[in-house]
């Protein structure tokens, strides 16, 4: 059931991901894509906070070091974007240390270096943690 946490809304982001993927195609530099993919959610008025500061909590403490988050959409999902030619273990660990640190339960790994859009959903429900 928890594969289903936020399923609507995370099918909309990744279809405007799909969108600027089809228009750009794969090798241009990250920041190319978080500009395009802004463009992207305006046009389908999808809310989001793009580089949102995160607060990350130790021990009930906050600390001084914040995560700065690509977008956040829906004031839910956190949404990472890497272009790179292969995702690997390492990514997949940032998103998990992402959502164990600010309490959110859905994170998107959207990787826009490769001929065929890459996503992945990490999941973390508050009665997991």
């Amino acid at each position: 059931m928890s594969e289903l946490i936020l399923a609507d809304l995370a099918y909309k982001v990744i279809g405007a991901c799909f969108e600027v993927h089809r228009q750009l195609g794969c090798g241009f530099l990250e920041p190319v894509y978080q500009e395009a993919l802004e463009l992207e959610f305006k046009d389908q008025k999808i809310p989001f906070e793009r580089e949102k500061l995160l607060e990350i909590s130790y021990k009930g403490k906050i600390l001084a070091k914040k995560y700065k988050a690509d977008f956040i959409c829906y004031d839910k999902i956190i949404i990472e974007l890497k272009a790179l030619s292969k995702l690997t273990s390492d990514h997949e660990s940032q998103l998990l240390n992402y959502l164990k640190s600010t309490g959110f339960e859905l994170c998107l790994l959207i990787n826009f270096g490769t001929k065929k859009l890459e996503h992945k959903r990490m999941i973390l429900t508050n009665q997991n943690k």
